[in-house]
């Protein structure tokens, strides 16, 4: 009989699930025009390549990169990220697909707990926390504001631990579409560590990023949760 504990909780980077890819691009591209850096100039094409090289990490930090030692510049557009990024989820209703929300919902039936880790504010999140709180598709939603650092330090992981009680870490998952989200639960310790891509290019990434295993739909992941290999 094995001594290795199962799976008793679940963090998915909650941009592997629920948030578009371009809506963040979008808000991100406003944000820094909002200081100057617009389309067509050469500061925005390296603006959005440091922006796609960060992906995972959080705006505040990919922000300060951009302006450097610019502080209040850079404050000032990451507040304006974060009511860009609220008023687009606000207005096109971001929710999980509905086969997000069985494959969470049968991972809760299990027993495991569930967090959602975003490395967005929680003003830049709103209702979207909310919203699948009251869904129940999670038992917490962990944003930016909850640890010290973001990906792809470990902080966020280990403060989900800390919240819902779990005291081993190889009893932990974390599932991600994210090099940078990967390497949070790797560093944080995580049993599995699960890379989520349907870009077949995308794999030797998240495989250097410390993926214990990549599926590329989430409909995957219960059963290899309740696998727990």
């Amino acid at each position: 009989m094995s001594d290795t504990p199962g799976v008793s909780l679940v963090c998915c980077d909650l941009a592997s699930i629920v948030i578009d890819g371009s809506v963040v691009e979008r808000a991100f591209a406003e944000a820094i025009a909002t200081q100057g850096i617009v389309a067509g100039t050469q500061a925005y094409v390296r603006s959005m390549v440091r922006f796609d090289r960060a992906r995972g990490r959080p705006p505040a930090d990919v922000m300060r990169q951009i302006f450097d030692t610019d502080e209040p510049r850079a404050q000032a557009a990451s507040l304006a990220f974060d009511r860009s990024f609220r008023a687009a989820a606000e207005r096109f209703g971001l929710a999980a697909p509905s086969e997000t929300v069985a494959a969470l919902s049968k991972i809760a039936g299990t027993g495991a707990r569930l967090c959602l880790l975003s490395m967005l504010s929680h003003t830049a999140l709103g209702v979207i926390a909310d919203r699948l709180r009251q869904q129940g598709l999670a038992d917490l939603v962990l944003g930016a504001d909850d640890a010290p650092r973001g990906f792809p330090w470990p902080d966020l992981v280990l403060a989900a631990m800390l919240r819902v009680g779990t005291g081993d870490v190889h009893a932990v998952a974390m599932v991600s579409a994210t090099e940078n989200g990967l390497l949070a639960g790797y560093r944080a310790g995580a049993r599995l560590i699960i890379g989520v891509s349907e870009d077949p290019r995308r794999l030797s990434a998240l495989r250097r990023a410390h993926a214990t295993h990549v599926i590329d739909n989430i409909v995957a992941l219960p059963d290899l949760i309740a696998a727990g290999a």
